[in-house]
C-alpha cells in the first residue's frame, strides 16, 4: 500500500560480485525507482475503490473485494514469484514483474466495458506483477550495504515508495474523479437508460490513466534489463536452511508474522476508507476529488516519517519506536472516532506519519537473529500482506452495520497488537 515489501532478505553468508566495494549507490537508486513504480500504483487503490462503488452500487464489503484480490496475490503469487526469481535471476525476474504488472494495468481497459469482475480481475494481475517485482527488488536493498543498517536502509528506500503512494490519489482524483460521481439515491432516481450511460462514462474514465501506467512500466522494464546491476547470489542453499516448520520455534518471529498481517491490513484499511470518512458531512463534507489530495497527505505523512525513522532509528531502539508509534496511532483514531469536523479528519490524516516506520521496523525485528532461516522466514513475512486482503473487510462489515466513522476501531485494534510487540521486544537488537 504501500511499500509491501515481498521480503526475500537474504542470509548474511548471501552477497553479490560487488558486495564489499564501492558504487552501491547507482544500483540503489534504480531499485529506489521501483520501489516509487509499486507505491503508486498501490496507493491507487484508495481512488479507485469509492470511484468503483460509486459506479456499479456497491456495499463497503463488496467494495472491499479489491484490496481482497490485491492483496490476496502476495499470498497466492509470492511462492511461484521465489521459483521463477530461482530460475531467471534477480534482475530478469524485477523485469519479468514489470511486465506481468504492465499486463494487469492495459486490462482495465477492457474491464471498463466488462465490469466490476473484470476489474477485479486486472486488480490481481497487476499485484501478482508487483509480488514478483518486489521479491526481485528488496534483496538488493539488503545487500548493498553494511548489514547492521538494512533496517534504516530499507526504511529510507521506502520513503521514495511512500512518495509514490502520496503522488498516486492526488493524480487519481485529477484524472478519474475529477468529473464528481453521483450518490447511490441521485443514480437511482435516473431514469434506466441514463444510469447505463453514466456508469460506463464513469468506468471509462479509468482507461486512460491506466493505459499510460502499463507504458511507463513497460519502459521501465527496458531500462531495468539494459541497467548494469551486480548479480546476487545465494551462497546457502535450501537444505542447509533447515525446516519451514522450524521457523515457529521463534516467537519473536511469529509474532513478527502476526503484527505484519496486522500492519498491513491497518494502514490499507483507513487509506481504502479514507475518502468516504472525508465525504461526511459531519467530517469534512468534501467530494471525492477533493478527499483525494487529504489521502495524498495520509501517505506524504508516511513519507516525511520514514526520513525521519531513518535518522532516529539509529539512536533509539527499534522495538521503542515501534511501540511509541503505535500507541500515538490508537490516540489519533480514537479522536478520529470520537470526535467531528477538523479535528476528526485530521487525526485520522495523521496515523499516516505513525505508519512511516512500521512495516521496516517489525520486518527487521522479526528476522533478528535467524541466520540461514532468513530467507525462508522472509517468505513466511511476506504471506503475512495478506492482512491487506482480511482486514479490510473487517473494517467493511462494521461499515456496513454501524457506519464509517465507528469502524476504524478495525485499524485500531490492529495498532494495539503492534503496541505490544514492540514494548515486548524492545531491546531485541541489545540482546
Amino acid at each position: 500500500m504501500e511499500h509491501y515489501s515481498r521480503a526475500a532478505a537474504l542470509p548474511p553468508e548471501s552477497g553479490t560480485e560487488a558486495a564489499g566495494k564501492a558504487g552501491n549507490t547507482g544500483p540503489l537508486v534504480v531499485v529506489t525507482i521501483l520501489f516509487f513504480m509499486w507505491g503508486l500504483l498501490t496507493s491507487m487503490n484508495d481512488v479507485l475503490i469509492p470511484h468503483l462503488k460509486a459506479v456499479y452500487t456497491l456495499t463497503y464489503v463488496q467494495a472491499m473485494l479489491v484490496q481482497f484480490c490485491f492483496f490476496g496475490a502476495y499470498l497466492l503469487v509470492s511462492v511461484p514469484a521465489g521459483m521463477l526469481i530461482r530460475r531467471l535471476g534477480y534482475q530478469r525476474g524485477a523485469v519479468a514483474g514489470l511486465v506481468v504488472a504492465a499486463i494487469g494495468c492495459a486490462l482495465f481497459y477492457p474491464a471498463a466495458t466488462s465490469g466490476y469482475g473484470v476489474f477485479l480481475f486486472a486488480f490481481f494481475v497487476l499485484a501478482g506483477g508487483i509480488t514478483v517485482l518486489q521479491v526481485a527488488a528488496n534483496p538488493y536493498v539488503t545487500v548493498l550495504g553494511d548489514p547492521r543498517t538494512a533496517s534504516s536502509r530499507l526504511t529510507l528506500t521506502q520513503a521514495f515508495n511512500s512518495l509514490g503512494t502520496t503522488v498516486a490519489p492526488t493524480l487519481g482524483g485529477m484524472l478519474i474523479l475529477s468529473g464528481g460521481m453521483l450518490g447511490a439515491g441521485e443514480l437511482a432516481a435516473l431514469p434506466a437508460a441514463e444510469q447505463l450511460a453514466y456508469r460506463a462514462r464513469e468506468a471509462a474514465s479509468v482507461q486512460g490513466p491506466y493505459l499510460v501506467l502499463a507504458g511507463t512500466l513497460l519502459l521501465l522494464a527496458v531500462l531495468f534489463a539494459l541497467a548494469r546491476l551486480p548479480k546476487i547470489v545465494d551462497a546457502a542453499g535450501d537444505a542447509e536452511q533447515g525446516r519451514f516448520g522450524d521457523l515457529f520455534a521463534h516467537r519473536h518471529l511469529v509474532l513478527g508474522t502476526l503484527g505484519i498481517f496486522l500492519y498491513v491490513g491497518g494502514e490499507v484499511s483507513i487509506g481504502s476508507f479514507l475518502i468516504n470518512f472525508l465525504e461526511d458531512p459531519k467530517i469534512g463534507g468534501m467530494t471525492a476529488a477533493q478527499a483525494a489530495h487529504y489521502v495524498s497527505l495520509y501517505w506524504g505523512g508516511a513519507m516525511v516519517g520514514r526520513f525521519i525513522g531513518f535518522a532516529v532509528m539509529r539512536k533509539v531502539s527499534p522495538g521503542k519506536a515501534l511501540a511509541f508509534n503505535a500507541a500515538a496511532s490508537i490516540a489519533l483514531i480514537a479522536i478520529a472516532v470520537l470526535g467531528g469536523g477538523k479535528v476528526a479528519m485530521f487525526a485520522i490524516i495523521a496515523v499516516g506519519l505513525c505508519n512511516s516506520i512500521m512495516f521496516p521496523t517489525i520486518f527487521s525485528m522479526a528476522l533478528h537473529g535467524l541466520g540461514k532461516q532468513t530467507g525462508q522466514a522472509s517468505g513466511l513475512l511476506c504471506m503475512a500482506i495478506v492482512g491487506g486482503a482480511l482486514v479490510p473487510f473487517a473494517q467493511g462489515a462494521v461499515a456496513d452495520a454501524m457506519g464509517v466513522q465507528v469502524s476504524f476501531v478495525v485499524p485500531a485494534a490492529c495498532y494495539a497488537f503492534i503496541l505490544y510487540f514492540g514494548l515486548k521486544y524492545a531491546n531485541l537488537h541489545k540482546q
